[in-house]
């Protein structure tokens, strides 16, 4: 071998060296990659023998965070955190990380931040504090491992557990109550507290009903007490099984006081965070009154006409009631030709707004009265959305286009470029002209 081609020889090899060197290279420094695609860094190795498969459920000590700041502690909230395994989201997520780790062991994870957030957390876009391509880092510790058998099996004892003391719950309020009066065939205790002499509304009636209702423990979740009754339509299910079922019972004036075993209400599930599993229900009930589904059709026929009156005699006193604004204003601006009165208060120095680009501003909204409606200064939230989308009323895509960063306008809307002939609540009737000082904070960069 000539010396020339020993050069060349060793040249290829040391390429050949770098190259491998540059593939396992991790980029998270102080990772590795591990097989099934997880940058992965190892603190301390429990005493664990076998790993989590698919839907066995774990329990962990949690922090994800950023490279200056933490997202998420577990060691902050009053429950351990607890959920089952699942097919990784993504190559390299923390279920594909849970898959390596036994009870005991300690890692932290790193992956894009993107992928959390918009594929694991599936948010429409990334959070403003967190950047396009930015790494997470999950530090985990693996504290329990329960098989998916197992977990189910405890679950059906806990179910069974609950559903033993309801019933003992249930048998002891009636006898310490002296309650005499038989369930009916569906489980509901029905007790007349007051009979009704009035009749009994039909299927489509509007029934005007005072209730409350506790769990058998005495915890109140709600009564119309110091309110005015409930419209509940008659025939139509409301509450739960064991109310509605009790609504037919009910004559004008009738006074009833209900028990409701858990599989007339929310049986096995509860409802999360408020009522647990396997709870009675208690409620007090009274019918008020009600109202003919005929008298109820008439009663609506006369509110829309009298709506559409309404509204009739706002759009045609709309372009008075602009001009004495403008008048008592002193506003000679004219408007364009959408309607739009556009009235530069400050001129902004920053980029332009275009259609097609997000912005963020603040803006105050006023009726032609002069009362401030709804303002995102008072709120501290400036509000984002992308220009000439249809996002906004009308006349909001057309003046913004006029507007520099920095800028500062007072817009006035007539009803035509703003909700039209649409009722949006008492501050804002039908064919109402609306009145917004605008600031541009920010020309966003479209992602």
């Amino acid at each position: 071998m000539t010396i020339k081609t020993q050069i060349q020889t060793v040249v290829v090899l040391l390429a050949l060296v770098l190259a491998a060197g540059a593939c396992t290279k991790s980029k998270y420094p102080g990772f590795k990659k591990a097989d099934n695609g997880v940058y992965i860094k190892w603190h301390t190795k429990g005493a664990g023998e076998v790993t989590p498969q698919i839907n066995d459920l774990v329990t962990l000590s949690m922090v994800y965070r950023l490279e200056d700041s933490i997202l998420f502690d577990s060691r902050t909230m009053p429950e351990p955190l607890t959920f089952p395994v699942i097919e990784p989201t993504f190559e390299g997520d923390i279920y594909a990380a849970l898959t390596l780790m036994r009870v005991g062991d300690s890692v932290s994870v790193a992956f894009p931040a993107d992928s959390f957030f918009m594929v694991m957390a599936r948010m429409p876009e990334l959070p403003e504090f967190v950047k396009p391509g930015q790494p997470i880092y999950f530090d985990m510790k693996l504290v329990e491992l329960k098989s998916a058998e197992t977990a189910k099996a405890e679950e059906r004892a806990k179910m069974l557990e609950l559903k033993a003391e309801e019933q003992k719950k249930l048998t002891d309020y009636i006898a310490s109550n002296n309650i005499t009066t038989q369930p009916l065939a569906s489980g509901l205790y029905y007790i007349e507290t007051k009979k009704g002499l009035g009749k009994a509304p039909e299927a489509g009636d509007v029934m005007q009903v005072h209730f409350s209702i506790k769990t058998i423990d005495g915890l109140t979740l709600y009564s119309t007490e110091g309110n005015s009754p409930m419209d509940i339509e008659a025939g139509t299910p409301f509450d739960t099984k064991g109310f509605d079922e009790a609504l037919t019972y009910l004559r004008k004036g009738t006074k009833a006081s209900l028990i409701v075993p858990s599989h007339l209400a929310f049986d096995s599930t509860g409802r999360q965070g408020i009522v647990p599993p396997y709870t009675t229900l208690l409620y007090d009930v009274e019918l008020v009154d009600f109202k003919t589904k005929a008298q109820v059709e008439k009663e609506q026929a006369a509110e829309r006409q009298r709506a559409e009156a309404s509204a009739q005699k706002a759009r045609k006193e709309e372009a008075d009631k602009i001009a004495a604004y403008l008048r008592t204003n002193n506003i000679t601006v004219a408007p364009k030709s959408s309607g739009l009165y556009y009235i530069e208060t400050e001129k902004g120095t920053g980029k332009q707004v275009e259609s097609g680009k997000k912005v963020k501003v603040h803006y105050t909204l006023y009726n032609l009265s002069g009362k401030m409606i709804q303002s995102s200064k008072e709120s501290g939230q400036p509000f984002e959305f992308t220009v000439g989308q249809g996002q906004v009323i009308k006349g909001w895509d057309e003046a913004l286009t006029y507007m520099r960063e920095g800028g500062k306008a007072r817009l006035i809307l007539p009803s035509d470029i703003a909700y039209g002939g649409t009722d949006r609540g008492p501050d804002i009737p039908a064919y109402s002209t609306l009145v917004f000082d605008v600031e541009v904070l920010e020309v966003l960069e479209n992602k």
